[in-house]
């Protein structure tokens, strides 16, 4: 992996490199990711567009992104548990989404996942944040012993597209982790916002 650098805006903040190119990873970056979220949409939503991200860039994802929640009915866990064979032919029909029928019907899957995990936990965020992670900046892994074993865990709740890598990406985006780099305008900003973590 090529060391992560950090990179001067043309407004005179730094931040983190990967951020630099593209409009929406910029806008990503300063608004979204590494900022904590703790209500269970936004979490199933997030695993389940990591698990369709395999294979491909999280730009395109990201650009798709608005469609994927017009077609997963904003993933509300229990409108998605009730998505049948008629709703996969439906997803496999919608150009605006990726149309792979077995990352389809994991995302389908792993919302009867999700609900048992809610109804365990009291919600998906009391499970997720247990795997928080705090401490000095941990140089962009693909994965960690704490990402291997969120994905071991998931994994044998039955939920599937959720390597070590994909839960990794997904601690990152949601905020149990802080990979902002240091130095990154955005990094203290984070940092304060996860002390002020409150689950549901």
């Amino acid at each position: 992996m090529a060391k992560p650098t950090l990179i001067s805006g043309l407004d005179g903040l730094k931040r983190c490199g990967w951020c630099v190119g593209h409009a929406d990873y910029l806008a990503y970056h300063d608004v979204e990711w590494g900022r904590p979220v703790v209500d269970d949409a936004p979490l199933f939503e997030k695993l389940c567009l990591e698990g369709f991200q395999s294979g491909l860039s999280w730009l395109t994802i990201l650009r798709k992104r608005e469609n994927f929640r017009r077609a997963f009915r904003e993933f509300e866990i229990d409108r998605v548990v009730r998505f049948n064979e008629r709703s996969v032919g439906r997803l496999l029909k919608d150009a605006g989404i990726v149309r792979h029928e077995g990352k389809i019907r994991s995302a389908i899957n792993n919302a009867s996942r999700a609900r048992e995990l809610r109804d365990e936990f009291g919600s998906l965020g009391a499970f997720f944040w247990r795997y928080r992670v705090d401490g000095a900046f941990s140089g962009l892994p693909a994965t960690t012993e704490t990402s291997t074993a969120l994905a071991k865990e998931l994994k044998r709740r039955g939920w599937s597209f959720v390597g070590p890598t994909t839960a990794y990406a997904f601690m990152q985006a949601m905020g149990l982790v802080n990979d902002h780099l240091p130095g990154c305008s955005l990094r203290a900003e984070v940092e304060v916002s996860r002390t002020k973590v409150r689950l549901p």
